[in-house]
């Protein structure tokens, strides 16, 4: 079948002219046109085999026109009676779901027929046909269908940075800042990709689209974009969605809740976004209206709401949000238009309860889906378990298709990714463990810097161009998951070979490398990182201290607990080997050493292929060095993690010894990441498409900062050097008391409300309403004035607090190490883009006071300049523990109250201001 694979390429890159002279072409096109529902897309499949043919496609009455064995007869099923003739019934059975189609020739002497279950099968099939030439004379019997029903790919219309005065999300749609969106030959390939490849949904995500698509009579203010461009926003978006038609592609517009467009919010004295807003009736007629004026004006596209990040989290708020807002919204455009066909809308589960949502939305609209992220932010396995893989599997049995979001891929990033294997059993467990028909994909790679790809040439690259291979591979299996490995070896190979104009033996030896290399990154991540979302590039690397002590910069542990195998963290396996305990499943140092087997295979399998290319030669040669970065990065990640489990022997043993053990790895990681750097110093623009404040690790990326390896290098020099001097002062000081931490200062405020205070201290009470008193607290917080709590008012609504202060401070607020949902939620990035306005998503002081029979409280701190500021906290059990100059805790520690062991981060010291 090889030929059949070379006539898919041909047909990609010839276009429709050259593929004329290689097909046999029939006679006479004949369509019928019984049964259509979708005009657009019925012509677009009978124009598309016309201008291949260079014929004239004429319809075809049932049973007036005599057929000849030349002919090509097109068509939809509708009630099946009149295809019977020329069908076998056995065969027309297979037209049961959407998008199904079959090709049939009896003989040599019958016409070809081309039946759709529906306009978007019958587009498939031409497809189908015109790739294997039409079959030549030979008898055909084929038939394909869709497993997932929505098969679709995201785009989104956001920046690499923020626009001045806007947060995250916030863009609107000008030609200043998205010219891409504008350029309708651009538009045209990218359908074109995603027709080849059977995708049936386009995602364009935005913070809040309507604000540049349509204008409201009552908020005739709310609009952020001129006329000028309103009017091409509108001629665009037509386009845009006409084109998508014909293809069979449905497109839904994404937005995120509650944010609203700046002139909206500036002249009603609003922010734009407030994870803690209260809904009022003019935010909730703002956004209804303005809902409705969308789907009245765009009745055929859908709508992907994300509840959570902009709200707060779970809780009735956004289920009332859901039913009484946006629902009632879609209702209100339908009316305006007298249509009673709704339009999807798309439930994501992200920062909400959406089984409970789900529950009070279908009794009221029946057009609704469900979407959760694959593997968070990231692509770490393709097993995932626990928690994530219930809340999956729970949306999957609602009743309603449930749609995997493989989104972000933060660890993948900027590298090219195409490693079908993996892929594969990716979709695979889509079905068989998350119960999900659907898929929803993010680029491989640069999200934020659409449509270009990171890679440092003369002229940018596409994506789309790019980054085929990662389209292709998820459409396939998307398409049917259980295909034989031999099957795909043959076929992926076959493509490879074709692409790059390399021998048969050659393609595989490369699709040997793409694979190995497709397991690097995420065993990387599912192993030794601390986040499944973008907070963290791990292609830059991590400090040690990120690996020796990741409950210091907020572990996300859903990441070891569902994300990954069954295994041990770095902490959990270096204390096993200390007590001799049984190690569990997947552990640090097996990883430690499978990623670099899976790096050298990789490059053996290309080491002999180097320069065998004949075409598309700088983009193989881009392509090989890739394989190159990531044998470096595995040397890093695996020289780094064996030093990081030696030198925490030093936690139980207080021996130098430990340390001094760590050191030939430690410089050996350093050794691996200067060849890493000199791999991506001109090949690379950056590691990171998303450039600001949200970056966290392994250092803080605001403003474009530390998003290159040239600028990483210097810091983990610093590290080596600085634990170098550690261990020759710990010498040198062996016996000597430990100095104490200075106390810290309250700084006055004036609070705007009736407050009382309490002193911190051993035996302090912090709540109005409890008895319960502080049993251990850092030595600097004593003397510290809390603010005392209404702990059910707390936990009820949450707190505003409005003061004054005369210079910048910062506020300390408590909160409980414990995700029970009578706690307050800690300021978390994954779910909150937010989270870090005020500096406060990192425990600037770990274990830091305890209260009787509570779980142990880390202090976060809030930033605010002087004059008039509020500080908002969530709904639950937290603390105010005192107000201290914004120059105090600028670094994080972890003061250890309960005595469970230092966690040795001061033997890294600092890079210029900042603690490793």
């Amino acid at each position: 079948m090889n030929w059949v694979y070379r006539y898919v390429l041909v047909f990609c890159l010839c276009g429709l002219a050259g593929l004329t002279d290689l097909i046999a072409r029939p006679l006479r096109i004949l369509y019928v046109r019984d049964a259509v529902a979708n005009e657009q897309r019925l012509q677009y499949a009978v124009d598309k085999i016309a201008a291949i043919t260079g014929l004239q496609a004429d319809v075809y009455h049932f049973p007036e026109t005599k057929l000849q064995k030349d002919d090509l007869v097109l068509g939809l099923l509708g009630t099946g009676a009149q295809w019977e003739t020329l069908v076998p019934e056995v065969l027309l059975k297979n037209l049961e779901s959407k998008e199904s189609f079959i090709i049939y020739r009896k003989d040599k002497t019958s016409p070809l027929i081309i039946l759709g279950k529906d306009e978007t099968g019958l587009l498939y099939g031409c497809e189908e046909a015109s790739k294997n030439t039409f079959y030549g004379e030979d008898p055909v019997s084929f038939a394909d269908a869709p497993e997932m029903v929505l098969r679709g790919t995201a785009i989104g219309m956001q920046k690499t940075k923020y626009l001045p005065g806007r947060d995250v999300y916030e863009y609107p749609y000008t030609e200043d800042l998205f010219p891409w969106f504008y350029d309708k030959e651009l538009w045209v390939q990218y359908l074109d990709m995603m027709l080849e490849n059977r995708y049936n949904t386009l995602y364009l995500w935005n913070g809040h689209p309507f604000s540049s698509l349509v204008k409201l009579k009552d908020y005739p203010y709310a609009l952020e974009v001129d006329d000028e461009t309103f009017a091409k926003n509108e001629e665009i978006y037509r386009f845009l969605t006409e084109e998508a038609n014909k293809r069979g592609i449905w497109v839904i517009q994404m937005f995120y809740n509650i944010l609203l467009p700046k002139p909206f919010a500036d002249k009603h004295g609003l922010k734009t976004q407030e994870r803690n807003r209260v809904i009022t009736p003019l935010i909730e007629d703002y956004t209804r209206k303005s809902i409705a004026a969308f789907v009245e004006k765009y009745p055929n596209v859908g709508l992907l709401v994300t509840l959570g990040e902009a709200m707060e989290g779970v809780g009735q708020d956004d289920i009332d949000w859901f039913t009484k807002t946006i629902i009632p919204g879609v209702k209100d455009g339908l009316s305006a238009i007298y249509s009673e066909l709704e339009p999807p809308i798309i439930l994501r589960a992200h920062d909400t309860d959406a089984p409970a949502v789900m529950k009070e939305a279908l009794p009221i609209y029946k057009n609704l889906y469900t979407m959760a992220k694959f593997n968070g932010e990231a692509l770490t396995t393709y097993e995932t378990r626990g928690k994530w893989a219930e809340l999956h599997q729970t949306l999957g049995s609602i009743g309603t298709v449930h749609i995997q979001n493989v989104h972000i891929l933060a660890n993948l990033e900027p590298f090219r990714y195409a490693a079908p294997d993996f892929i594969q059993k990716s979709v695979k467990s889509m079905h068989d463990i998350h119960f999900s028909n659907g898929l929803h994909l993010y680029p491989q790679a640069s999200y934020w810097d659409w449509p270009y790809t990171a890679d440092k040439t003369e002229k940018r690259l596409l994506q789309v161009e790019r980054d085929w291979m990662w389209y292709k591979a998820w459409a396939r299996y998307a398409w049917k998951a259980d295909r034989p490995e031999s099957e795909e070896k043959a076929y992926w190979s076959s493509l490879l070979s074709d692409y790059y104009g390399i021998s048969a033996k050659d393609a595989t030896n490369l699709l040997t490398a793409l694979d190995e290399v497709g397991e690097i990154s995420p065993k990387i991540l599912r192993r030794f990182g601390i986040t499944d979302g973008n907070r963290q590039t791990s292609s830059l690397g991590m400090l040690m201290t990120q690996l020796i002590n990741p409950y210091r910069y907020g572990l996300f542990t859903l990441l070891y607990d569902s994300e990954a195998p069954e295994g041990e963290m770095i902490i959990d396996y270096a204390e096993k080997e200390f007590k001799d305990e049984q190690h569990t499943g997947e552990t640090p140092m097996r990883v430690a050493d499978e990623i670099v087997t899976h790096a050298n295979k990789a490059v053996q399998a290309v080491k002999e292929i180097e320069r065998a290319a004949n075409k598309n030669k700088e983009e193989f040669q881009r392509l090989i060095n890739d394989v190159y970065i990531h044998q470096a990065l595995a040397e890093h990640y695996s020289c780094k993690v064996k030093a990081a489990i030696q030198l925490l022997e030093y936690k139980y043993t207080a021996d130098l010894a430990s340390l001094r053990k760590a050191l030939p790895d430690f410089e050996k990681s350093v050794a691996a990441y200067k060849k890493l750097t000199d791999l991506t110093k001109d090949t690379y623009l950056y590691a990171n498409s998303m450039q600001t404040k949200q970056r966290k690790i392994p250092m803080r990326g605001v403003d474009a900062t530390f998003k290159h390896w040239t600028e990483m290098l210097p810091v983990f020099e610093t590290e080596l050097h600085n634990f170098k001097e550690a261990i020759d002062s710990i010498a040198a000081t062996v016996g000597q008391p430990k100095k104490e931490r200075k106390l810290l200062n309250d700084k006055e405020v004036a609070v705007k409300a009736d407050v009382q205070y309490t002193v911190l201290k051993k035996g302090a009470k912090l709540h109005l309403d409890q008895e319960l008193v502080v049993t251990h607290l850092a030595n600097e917080l004593e003397g510290m004035k809390a603010v005392m709590i209404n702990s059910e008012e707390q936990k009820l609504n949450g707190t505003t607090l409005k003061f004054e202060s005369d210079q910048n401070v910062k506020v300390l607020v408590g909160y409980f190490n414990n995700t029970d949902k009578v706690f307050a939620p800690k300021p978390v990035l994954e779910i909150d883009a937010s989270a870090n306005d005020y500096g406060q998503a990192e425990a600037k002081i770990r274990n830091a006071l305890r209260v009787q029979y509570m779980p142990m409280l880390d202090i976060h701190t809030y930033s605010f300049p002087k004059g008039k500021n509020e500080l908002k906290i969530p709904k639950g059990e937290a603390l105010i523990l005192g107000f201290v100059a914004d120059d105090a805790l600028q670094h994080a520690y972890n003061a250890d109250v309960d005595n469970q062991g230092d966690d040795m981060d001061d033997l890294f010291g600092y890079y210029e201001e900042t603690k490793l």
